[in-house]
């Protein structure tokens, strides 16, 4: 029982983390308003947080890797909760920016660590088991950080959701000190082993794909709010609560996408950038329809949040020698994937519209594919 409350612990901090990181999204229209910037300007708030993790993000994590994980994840939900305070009290948008980057440089730190330490509570048949715990807790703050943001913010004010996402860091932070024990490290990989795995062409394959995939899910969803605004014509509120229906059907979908790797893996990969290519396309086609696409938005976050469990498990199978250091790659090329996403989403917006931003989506997710069946076709696939 103990490990199950120490991983909930370290879960509910990777949570709070990834709605710092997230959340802002659906705050976009608010700080569009109160900065006076365009749509395209407030979507650097996510890229350039995610670029600087992607940048960073393993080599960060690898100096850190000889402290005491207590100690260190508890450092970084503090520094996160002191960037939202900042955040809200940020007086022009380019103090809000270089507010949020800061605690992006340790975002994969904890990322990393929350994985082994969960793990280290259990015995080692219950490995995965520990590892899938804590990873909702990052799910559910990306599906659900936005719907919850969204709403304070509209239903209050802008600092309000600020403030809210640094209540969630310093809870985490409280309950890490209090309940969690230490936990010194007694064995350490080498750097050089670590970094070992980077040798590998049919990794490299592996972290494009990815990066590729994420990039098409973030180029649509980082201007979700905008979409259903600008193209569905809903209010704020609406916005709010399809957020909200988006964040709860992410959560099943998760379950369901962890449900079907561990029976069908190779076509549970193979499938999902089809299966998001076709949401994308009704997306399209259903957006300007009121009624049909509070249906279509319930669909989409089942299938949109299915993505990251699938793209990890991708990754990870071509790294599994160095699982810790294969996390990291993840977090680091993963935010690749949302900073080109993001960044190349708000283009489209800029020049084509926001009914158009679908395009970028599906240009991504062809390219992913292609080099999926070339990584099959060259070296085969890898599942564990």
């Amino acid at each position: 029982m103990r490990a199950y409350i120490y991983s909930a612990i370290i879960a509910f901090g990777l949570f709070s983390i990834v709605n710092t990181e997230f959340g802002v999204i659906g705050t976009f229209i608010q700080i569009s308003e109160k900065y006076q910037i365009s749509a395209s300007q407030t979507g650097m708030l996510v890229s350039l947080f995610a670029l600087t993790i992607a940048i960073f993000g393993p080599f960060m994590t690898l100096p850190f890797s000889g402290f005491d994980k207590k100690r260190i994840m508890a450092s970084v939900l503090g520094l996160f909760a002191v960037a939202n305070l900042l955040s809200a009290a940020a007086p022009n948008f380019s103090v809000l920016l270089i507010v949020r980057i800061l605690p992006a440089f340790l975002h994969p730190v904890y990322f990393s660590l929350a994985f082994v330490a969960a793990a280290s509570f259990f015995p080692s048949g219950q490995k995965n088991k520990a590892t899938a715990y804590v990873f909702t807790g990052g799910t559910v703050g990306m599906v659900l950080g936005v719907p919850i943001t969204s709403f304070i913010a509209d239903q209050f004010s802008l600092e309000a959701s600020f403030l809210f996402s640094a209540a969630l860091n310093l809870i985490a932070l409280i309950g890490l000190l209090i309940w969690v024990p230490s936990m010194p490290v007694t064995a350490k990989l080498s750097y050089k082993k670590q970094l070992g795995v980077l040798a590998k062409p049919q990794l490299w394959l592996n972290i494009a794909t990815v990066c590729l995939t994420i990039s098409a899910m973030f180029a649509v969803f980082s201007y979700f709010a905008e979409y259903l605004g600008q193209i569905t014509k809903m209010s704020g509120k609406l916005i709010s609560t399809m957020l909200i229906l988006f964040g709860a059907s992410g959560v099943l979908g998760n379950l369901q996408a962890g449900r079907l790797l561990s029976k069908h893996v190779i076509k549970t990969t193979l499938l999902y950038p089809a299966v998001l290519a076709v949401t994308y396309l009704i997306v399209f086609w259903g957006g300007s329809y009121f009624i049909p696409m509070m249906i279509i938005v319930v669909v989409w976050g089942f299938i949109h949040t299915g993505g990251f469990i699938i793209n990890q498990n991708w990754l990870a199978s071509e790294a599994s020698e160095a699982p810790e250091f294969a996390n990291s790659l993840f977090v680091s090329f993963s935010n690749l994937g949302i900073a080109i996403g993001t960044a190349s989403g708000g283009q489209f917006l800029l020049h084509m519209g926001t009914h158009q931003i679908i395009w970028g989506g599906l240009m991504f997710l062809a390219l992913a594919v292609t080099l999926m069946l070339a990584k099959i076709k060259i070296f085969g696939i890898r599942t564990t």
